[in-house]
Order: structure tokens, then sequence, then C-alpha cells
């Protein structure tokens, strides 16, 4: 899986032009949906929960072209739940963002 730091902000950029405040806010944003869907995934006692919160962190990843953490969401979707090596992977790419 390739990793591009600036793809988020390209991806926002392309959206919303060059407004460094509006992007600054979205990406805000995004990285506040990504931080809930991971303690989602850490918090999921079920297999459907585990599966929707992968699947809500794959899709804000793909929208926001960060490839790594969205195949690392697709990972978890068919990962057991609570798997801790995935788990650690999943926090530190969210931590590169």
């Amino acid at each position: 899986m390739a990793y591009d730091p600036g793809a988020i902000d390209a991806a926002l950029a392309a959206a919303v032009g060059d407004e460094p405040a509006l992007i600054a806010e979205l990406r805000g944003a995004f990285l506040d949906g990504v931080t809930r869907a991971c303690t989602q995934l850490e918090a999921a006692e079920t297999v459907e929960h585990w599966r929707m919160a992968a699947a809500r962190l794959r899709g804000l990843s793909a929208s926001f072209g960060a490839v790594r953490l969205m195949g690392l969401a697709a990972l978890a979707a068919e990962a057991r739940p609570g798997d801790p090596d995935l788990l650690v992977k999943i926090r530190r790419a969210v931590d590169r963002l």
C-alpha cells in the first residue's frame, strides 16, 4: 500500500480550492471522525460493531485519500474483533496523518 502524506491536503484543495482555513477545518473534522472510528473499533464487543467501525474508517479514509489507512480498515473488516496488532497499525497510521 502506498502512503502519500499530502494526499489528504490535495483532496481537500481539489474540493474547496485555495482556502487554507477551510482546508484546515475539514482536515480537523476528518481527523476527529477517524479518531472516533478508531475508538469504536477498540470498543467493539461484537463482530457487527467491529465491522461497522471498520467500514466507517474505510469510508472516511477513501474520501480523503488516506490510502494506507483505507487498506488497514479493509483488513480490519475481515479480521477478528479486537485484533491488537491491527489496532496498533491503525493507530500508527492515524498518527502519521
